[in-house]
């Protein structure tokens, strides 16, 4: 039993700190990303992240961005053909924005999948760069 409550003395405040650190480490980047959304996403998915009607689909309040790898893999290459977000179908296309770097890629998603209504894990350059060196699929 003592054994025990010294074990979780020392785990609690050990994960609890672990988390504090993921929370600092999710807000800077969704700052960060915050810039990278205002300069080259925002004329499409709009400030509030709620898309154009029939013709950019909404980023805010939205299930759509729940896969992590289909989201780097949307930001790198593009994306064309229908898709349907929030029960509506959108056909516009997205030109890829392979131009930012790993870091970039990760900010703006973070940024995305956690304002307006989303909530997902954070995005980490290494991901990005895991899915950039795989070969580009075609949508």
């Amino acid at each position: 039993m003592r054994k025990t409550i010294l074990l979780a003395g020392f785990f609690l405040p050990a994960i609890f700190l672990a988390s504090n650190f993921q929370d600092k480490n999710l807000q800077e980047s969704m700052k960060r990303g915050k810039e990278v959304y205002t300069l080259y996403c925002q004329n499409c998915h709009m400030e509030n992240g709620e898309g154009m009607e029939g013709v950019n689909p909404p980023l805010a309040k939205t299930t759509y961005l729940k896969d992590t790898k289909k989201n780097i893999g949307i930001i790198l290459n593009g994306q064309t053909g229908e898709v349907v977000v929030n029960g509506k179908k959108y056909d516009a296309i997205m030109n890829p924005l392979n131009y930012l770097d790993d870091k970039q890629v990760a900010d703006v998603l973070n940024y995305i999948r956690n304002s307006w209504g989303n909530k997902y894990p954070i995005v980490t350059p290494a991901q990005v760069k895991t899915e950039r060196e795989k070969p580009a699929k075609t949508n």
